[in-house]
Protein backbone atom coordinates (compact mmCIF):
# COMPACT_ATOMS: atom_id res chain seq x y z
CA UNK A 1 0.00 0.00 0.00
CA UNK A 2 1.43 3.36 -1.02
CA UNK A 3 1.61 5.96 1.75
CA UNK A 4 0.32 9.43 0.99
CA UNK A 5 2.23 12.43 2.25
CA UNK A 6 0.76 15.90 2.38
CA UNK A 7 2.65 19.18 2.29
CA UNK A 8 2.57 21.26 5.46
CA UNK A 9 -0.19 23.85 5.56
CA UNK A 10 0.18 27.53 6.42
CA UNK A 11 -0.44 27.91 10.15
CA UNK A 12 -1.64 31.47 9.51
CA UNK A 13 -4.52 30.20 7.37
CA UNK A 14 -6.11 28.88 10.58
CA UNK A 15 -8.18 31.15 12.79
CA UNK A 16 -8.37 30.61 16.54
CA UNK A 17 -11.22 28.12 16.23
CA UNK A 18 -9.40 26.19 13.52
CA UNK A 19 -6.19 25.99 15.51
CA UNK A 20 -8.11 24.93 18.64
CA UNK A 21 -9.79 22.16 16.66
CA UNK A 22 -6.42 20.98 15.35
CA UNK A 23 -4.98 20.93 18.88
CA UNK A 24 -7.95 18.91 20.08
CA UNK A 25 -7.44 16.44 17.23
CA UNK A 26 -3.86 15.97 18.47
CA UNK A 27 -5.11 15.22 21.97
CA UNK A 28 -4.01 18.62 23.28
CA UNK A 29 -5.93 21.00 25.52
CA UNK A 30 -7.69 23.87 23.71
CA UNK A 31 -5.64 26.50 25.57
CA UNK A 32 -2.58 25.36 23.61
CA UNK A 33 -3.99 27.22 20.58
CA UNK A 34 -3.91 30.51 22.51
CA UNK A 35 -0.39 29.71 23.67
CA UNK A 36 0.77 29.19 20.09
CA UNK A 37 -0.94 32.36 18.89
CA UNK A 38 0.70 34.41 21.64
CA UNK A 39 4.11 33.31 20.38
CA UNK A 40 3.20 34.08 16.77
CA UNK A 41 1.42 37.41 17.15
CA UNK A 42 2.78 38.74 20.42
CA UNK A 43 6.28 37.41 20.94
CA UNK A 44 7.47 37.55 17.33
CA UNK A 45 8.99 34.08 17.07
CA UNK A 46 10.25 32.92 13.69
CA UNK A 47 10.17 29.18 14.33
CA UNK A 48 8.10 26.72 16.32
CA UNK A 49 11.25 25.72 18.20
CA UNK A 50 11.24 29.10 20.00
CA UNK A 51 7.84 28.44 21.62
CA UNK A 52 9.43 27.45 24.92
CA UNK A 53 6.30 26.75 26.97
CA UNK A 54 4.76 24.59 24.23
CA UNK A 55 5.55 20.89 24.86
CA UNK A 56 8.27 19.46 22.64
CA UNK A 57 5.88 16.85 21.26
CA UNK A 58 3.40 19.49 20.17
CA UNK A 59 6.17 21.57 18.61
CA UNK A 60 7.20 18.50 16.63
CA UNK A 61 3.62 18.11 15.41
CA UNK A 62 3.53 21.78 14.41
CA UNK A 63 6.68 21.23 12.35
CA UNK A 64 5.12 18.19 10.74
CA UNK A 65 1.81 19.77 9.85
CA UNK A 66 2.49 23.48 9.30
CA UNK A 67 4.79 26.17 7.99
CA UNK A 68 5.01 29.43 9.91
CA UNK A 69 6.72 31.60 7.28
CA UNK A 70 6.27 30.28 3.78
CA UNK A 71 7.40 33.28 1.73
CA UNK A 72 10.98 34.42 1.16
CA UNK A 73 12.08 38.04 1.39
CA UNK A 74 13.91 38.73 -1.88
CA UNK A 75 14.36 42.45 -1.43
CA UNK A 76 14.27 44.73 1.63
CA UNK A 77 14.59 48.47 1.17
CA UNK A 78 14.85 51.19 3.81
CA UNK A 79 14.12 54.81 2.90
CA UNK A 80 15.66 57.92 4.37
CA UNK A 81 12.40 58.52 6.30
CA UNK A 82 12.68 54.96 7.76
CA UNK A 83 9.89 53.59 5.61
CA UNK A 84 10.67 49.93 4.88
CA UNK A 85 9.45 47.90 1.93
CA UNK A 86 9.60 44.16 1.42
CA UNK A 87 9.31 42.24 -1.82
CA UNK A 88 8.24 38.71 -0.89
CA UNK A 89 8.38 35.63 -3.07
CA UNK A 90 5.47 33.29 -2.40
CA UNK A 91 5.63 29.49 -2.45
CA UNK A 92 4.55 29.39 -6.11
CA UNK A 93 7.20 31.91 -7.20
CA UNK A 94 4.84 34.90 -7.44
CA UNK A 95 5.70 38.20 -5.75
CA UNK A 96 3.89 40.68 -3.51
CA UNK A 97 4.92 43.82 -1.68
CA UNK A 98 4.24 45.18 1.78
CA UNK A 99 5.36 48.39 3.47
CA UNK A 100 6.08 49.64 7.00
CA UNK A 101 5.62 53.39 7.52
CA UNK A 102 6.90 55.12 10.63
CA UNK A 103 5.51 58.35 12.01
CA UNK A 104 5.94 59.96 15.43
CA UNK A 105 3.17 58.04 17.15
CA UNK A 106 2.20 55.51 14.48
CA UNK A 107 3.60 52.39 12.93
CA UNK A 108 1.45 51.64 9.91
CA UNK A 109 1.69 48.60 7.66
CA UNK A 110 0.38 48.50 4.10
CA UNK A 111 -0.70 45.10 2.77
CA UNK A 112 -1.38 43.44 -0.58
CA UNK A 113 -4.37 41.14 -1.19
CA UNK A 114 -3.73 39.82 -4.70
CA UNK A 115 -0.86 38.93 -6.99
CA UNK A 116 -1.33 41.74 -9.47
CA UNK A 117 -4.56 43.64 -10.03
CA UNK A 118 -7.37 43.51 -12.58
CA UNK A 119 -8.68 47.06 -12.11
CA UNK A 120 -6.35 48.60 -14.71
CA UNK A 121 -5.85 52.08 -13.20
CA UNK A 122 -3.68 53.87 -15.75
CA UNK A 123 -1.26 55.41 -13.24
CA UNK A 124 -0.63 52.32 -11.11
CA UNK A 125 2.21 49.81 -11.40
CA UNK A 126 0.25 47.09 -9.60
CA UNK A 127 -1.93 46.12 -12.53
CA UNK A 128 0.37 46.58 -15.48
CA UNK A 129 0.75 42.80 -15.83
CA UNK A 130 -2.84 41.99 -14.85
CA UNK A 131 -3.97 39.82 -11.94
CA UNK A 132 -2.59 36.33 -11.30
CA UNK A 133 -4.50 35.13 -8.25
CA UNK A 134 -5.90 35.99 -4.82
CA UNK A 135 -3.79 35.70 -1.71
CA UNK A 136 -4.89 33.38 1.07
CA UNK A 137 -5.67 34.63 4.58
CA UNK A 138 -2.32 33.28 5.71
CA UNK A 139 -0.43 35.03 2.90
CA UNK A 140 -2.04 38.33 3.92
CA UNK A 141 -1.23 37.82 7.60
CA UNK A 142 2.33 36.77 6.83
CA UNK A 143 2.99 40.23 5.40
CA UNK A 144 1.94 41.75 8.72
CA UNK A 145 4.19 39.43 10.69
CA UNK A 146 7.15 40.00 8.36
CA UNK A 147 6.82 43.76 8.90
CA UNK A 148 6.16 43.38 12.62
CA UNK A 149 9.51 41.65 13.00
CA UNK A 150 11.26 44.70 11.55
CA UNK A 151 10.21 46.74 14.57
CA UNK A 152 12.26 47.32 17.69
CA UNK A 153 11.22 45.55 20.90
CA UNK A 154 9.42 48.66 22.17
CA UNK A 155 7.60 49.33 18.88
CA UNK A 156 4.20 47.97 17.93
CA UNK A 157 2.06 48.12 14.82
CA UNK A 158 -0.67 50.70 15.43
CA UNK A 159 -2.47 50.84 12.09
CA UNK A 160 -3.14 48.64 9.07
CA UNK A 161 -4.01 49.92 5.60
CA UNK A 162 -5.05 47.47 2.91
CA UNK A 163 -3.79 49.58 0.02
CA UNK A 164 -1.09 47.44 -1.54
CA UNK A 165 -1.22 45.33 -4.67
CA UNK A 166 -4.68 44.09 -5.67
CA UNK A 167 -8.34 45.02 -5.15
CA UNK A 168 -9.19 44.09 -1.52
CA UNK A 169 -12.94 43.82 -2.10
CA UNK A 170 -12.32 41.23 -4.82
CA UNK A 171 -10.78 38.98 -2.16
CA UNK A 172 -12.98 39.55 0.88
CA UNK A 173 -13.24 35.82 1.61
CA UNK A 174 -9.55 35.83 2.56
CA UNK A 175 -9.27 39.42 3.78
CA UNK A 176 -12.06 39.42 6.37
CA UNK A 177 -10.64 36.49 8.37
CA UNK A 178 -7.22 38.19 8.28
CA UNK A 179 -8.69 41.43 9.62
CA UNK A 180 -10.56 39.46 12.29
CA UNK A 181 -7.28 37.95 13.49
CA UNK A 182 -5.61 41.36 13.57
CA UNK A 183 -8.60 42.66 15.55
CA UNK A 184 -8.68 39.85 18.12
CA UNK A 185 -6.98 40.10 21.48
CA UNK A 186 -5.12 36.89 20.67
CA UNK A 187 -3.92 38.42 17.40
CA UNK A 188 -2.58 41.98 17.27
CA UNK A 189 -5.53 43.43 19.19
CA UNK A 190 -5.99 46.35 16.80
CA UNK A 191 -9.32 48.17 16.89
CA UNK A 192 -11.35 48.07 13.68
CA UNK A 193 -11.02 51.86 13.44
CA UNK A 194 -7.26 51.44 13.13
CA UNK A 195 -7.71 49.42 9.94
CA UNK A 196 -8.49 50.90 6.53
CA UNK A 197 -9.65 49.01 3.46
CA UNK A 198 -9.08 50.74 0.13
CA UNK A 199 -11.11 49.94 -2.96
CA UNK A 200 -11.45 51.15 -6.51
CA UNK A 201 -15.17 51.19 -5.76
CA UNK A 202 -16.98 47.85 -6.02
CA UNK A 203 -20.52 48.56 -4.73
CA UNK A 204 -21.38 44.95 -3.88
CA UNK A 205 -18.10 44.55 -2.00
CA UNK A 206 -18.63 47.82 -0.11
CA UNK A 207 -22.03 46.60 1.08
CA UNK A 208 -20.59 43.21 1.99
CA UNK A 209 -17.90 44.92 4.06
CA UNK A 210 -20.55 47.01 5.81
CA UNK A 211 -22.65 43.90 6.54
CA UNK A 212 -19.63 42.34 8.24
CA UNK A 213 -20.45 44.59 11.18
CA UNK A 214 -17.00 46.00 11.98
CA UNK A 215 -16.45 49.77 11.60
CA UNK A 216 -13.39 49.56 9.38
CA UNK A 217 -12.31 52.75 7.67
CA UNK A 218 -13.23 52.75 3.98
CA UNK A 219 -11.14 54.54 1.36
CA UNK A 220 -12.41 54.78 -2.22
CA UNK A 221 -9.92 55.43 -5.01
CA UNK A 222 -12.03 57.89 -6.99
CA UNK A 223 -9.44 59.80 -9.06
CA UNK A 224 -12.02 61.62 -11.23
CA UNK A 225 -15.20 63.64 -10.66
CA UNK A 226 -17.18 62.40 -13.67
CA UNK A 227 -17.68 59.09 -15.45
CA UNK A 228 -16.19 60.14 -18.77
CA UNK A 229 -12.84 60.97 -17.19
CA UNK A 230 -12.95 58.12 -14.68
CA UNK A 231 -13.54 55.60 -17.46
CA UNK A 232 -10.19 56.72 -18.91
CA UNK A 233 -8.31 56.63 -15.61
CA UNK A 234 -10.04 53.64 -13.99
CA UNK A 235 -11.32 51.46 -16.85
CA UNK A 236 -13.41 49.19 -14.62
CA UNK A 237 -15.61 52.23 -13.92
CA UNK A 238 -17.27 51.78 -17.33
CA UNK A 239 -19.35 48.94 -15.89
CA UNK A 240 -19.92 50.55 -12.47
CA UNK A 241 -20.29 54.32 -12.58
CA UNK A 242 -19.67 56.96 -9.92
CA UNK A 243 -23.35 57.22 -8.92
CA UNK A 244 -23.44 53.52 -7.96
CA UNK A 245 -20.23 53.90 -5.97
CA UNK A 246 -21.51 56.93 -4.06
CA UNK A 247 -24.79 55.18 -3.30
CA UNK A 248 -22.83 52.26 -1.79
CA UNK A 249 -20.56 54.55 0.23
CA UNK A 250 -23.59 56.45 1.53
CA UNK A 251 -24.95 53.12 2.72
CA UNK A 252 -21.59 52.32 4.29
CA UNK A 253 -21.64 55.54 6.28
CA UNK A 254 -25.22 54.93 7.41
CA UNK A 255 -24.38 51.37 8.47
CA UNK A 256 -21.06 51.93 10.22
CA UNK A 257 -20.98 55.62 11.12
CA UNK A 258 -17.51 55.85 9.59
CA UNK A 259 -16.71 58.81 7.38
CA UNK A 260 -15.57 57.65 3.95
CA UNK A 261 -12.27 58.84 2.49
CA UNK A 262 -12.05 59.47 -1.24
CA UNK A 263 -8.55 59.13 -2.62
CA UNK A 264 -7.67 61.21 -5.64
CA UNK A 265 -4.32 60.82 -7.40
CA UNK A 266 -3.47 64.14 -9.04
CA UNK A 267 -2.26 63.62 -12.62
CA UNK A 268 -0.83 66.67 -14.33
CA UNK A 269 -2.96 67.84 -17.23
CA UNK A 270 -5.49 65.02 -16.83
CA UNK A 271 -7.58 65.41 -13.65
CA UNK A 272 -6.03 68.39 -11.84
CA UNK A 273 -7.90 71.36 -13.36
CA UNK A 274 -9.95 73.78 -11.29
CA UNK A 275 -13.08 72.53 -13.07
CA UNK A 276 -12.32 69.01 -11.87
CA UNK A 277 -12.03 70.31 -8.31
CA UNK A 278 -15.38 72.11 -8.63
CA UNK A 279 -17.04 68.94 -9.93
CA UNK A 280 -15.52 66.89 -7.12
CA UNK A 281 -16.74 69.42 -4.60
CA UNK A 282 -20.22 69.18 -6.08
CA UNK A 283 -20.19 65.40 -5.57
CA UNK A 284 -18.95 65.40 -2.00
CA UNK A 285 -19.86 68.71 -0.32
CA UNK A 286 -23.13 67.38 1.09
CA UNK A 287 -21.58 64.12 2.25
CA UNK A 288 -19.63 63.34 5.40
CA UNK A 289 -16.53 62.80 3.31
CA UNK A 290 -12.82 63.41 3.33
CA UNK A 291 -10.65 63.83 0.22
CA UNK A 292 -7.08 62.59 0.33
CA UNK A 293 -5.17 64.13 -2.57
CA UNK A 294 -2.16 62.09 -3.69
CA UNK A 295 0.40 63.72 -5.99
CA UNK A 296 1.36 61.14 -8.63
CA UNK A 297 4.36 58.97 -7.76
CA UNK A 298 6.57 58.64 -10.86
CA UNK A 299 6.34 55.08 -12.18
CA UNK A 300 8.37 53.71 -15.05
CA UNK A 301 7.36 53.08 -17.81
CA UNK A 302 4.35 55.41 -17.33
CA UNK A 303 4.63 58.94 -18.71
CA UNK A 304 2.65 60.67 -15.96
CA UNK A 305 3.58 63.23 -13.34
CA UNK A 306 2.19 65.19 -10.41
CA UNK A 307 1.02 68.77 -10.91
CA UNK A 308 3.06 71.64 -9.54
CA UNK A 309 2.74 72.65 -5.90
CA UNK A 310 0.90 75.78 -7.02
CA UNK A 311 -1.65 73.78 -9.03
CA UNK A 312 -2.12 71.37 -6.14
CA UNK A 313 -2.74 74.28 -3.78
CA UNK A 314 -5.39 75.66 -6.16
CA UNK A 315 -7.12 72.28 -6.23
CA UNK A 316 -7.14 72.18 -2.43
CA UNK A 317 -8.48 75.72 -2.17
CA UNK A 318 -11.33 75.01 -4.59
CA UNK A 319 -12.39 71.94 -2.61
CA UNK A 320 -12.20 73.77 0.71
CA UNK A 321 -14.30 76.65 -0.63
CA UNK A 322 -16.88 74.03 -1.62
CA UNK A 323 -16.96 72.83 1.99
CA UNK A 324 -15.04 69.58 1.48
CA UNK A 325 -12.51 68.31 4.03
CA UNK A 326 -9.23 67.74 2.21
CA UNK A 327 -5.62 66.83 2.92
CA UNK A 328 -2.60 66.22 0.70
CA UNK A 329 -0.91 62.91 1.47
CA UNK A 330 2.69 63.10 2.56
CA UNK A 331 4.96 61.03 0.37
CA UNK A 332 6.54 58.14 2.24
CA UNK A 333 9.49 56.12 1.00
CA UNK A 334 9.87 58.05 -2.26
CA UNK A 335 13.55 57.11 -2.52
CA UNK A 336 12.79 53.37 -2.41
CA UNK A 337 9.95 53.27 -4.94
CA UNK A 338 7.38 52.66 -2.18
CA UNK A 339 4.40 53.19 -4.48
CA UNK A 340 2.29 50.06 -4.97
CA UNK A 341 3.71 47.49 -7.34
CA UNK A 342 6.93 49.21 -8.37
CA UNK A 343 9.31 46.60 -6.98
CA UNK A 344 7.18 43.72 -8.21
CA UNK A 345 6.98 45.23 -11.68
CA UNK A 346 10.75 45.68 -11.73
CA UNK A 347 11.25 42.09 -10.64
CA UNK A 348 8.92 40.72 -13.31
CA UNK A 349 10.54 42.88 -16.00
CA UNK A 350 14.20 42.04 -15.29
CA UNK A 351 15.87 38.90 -13.90
CA UNK A 352 15.60 38.60 -10.13
CA UNK A 353 19.34 38.29 -9.65
CA UNK A 354 19.73 41.73 -11.21
CA UNK A 355 17.04 43.25 -8.99
CA UNK A 356 18.33 41.74 -5.78
CA UNK A 357 21.97 42.45 -6.46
Amino acid sequence: MTSVTTSPRRLLDLDRAGLSAWCAAQGEAPYRADQIRRWVYGKRVNTFDDMHDVPAGLRAKLHEHFTLFESQIVRHQVASDRTEKLLCELADGEHVECVLMRETQRRTVCLSTQVGCAMGCVFCASGLNGVKRNLSTGEILEQVLRLDRLLAADERITNVVVMGIGEPLANLNALLPALATLNEKGGLGLGARRMTVSTVGLPEGIRQLAAHGKPFNLAVSLHAPNDELRNRIVPVNARIGIDAILAATDDYFQSTGRRVTYEYVLLRGLNDAEEHARQLGGLLARRNAHVNLIPMNPVEPLDMAAPSAVQTAKFVDTLERAGVNVTVRKRKGADIEAACGQLRLQTETVPLDVVAG
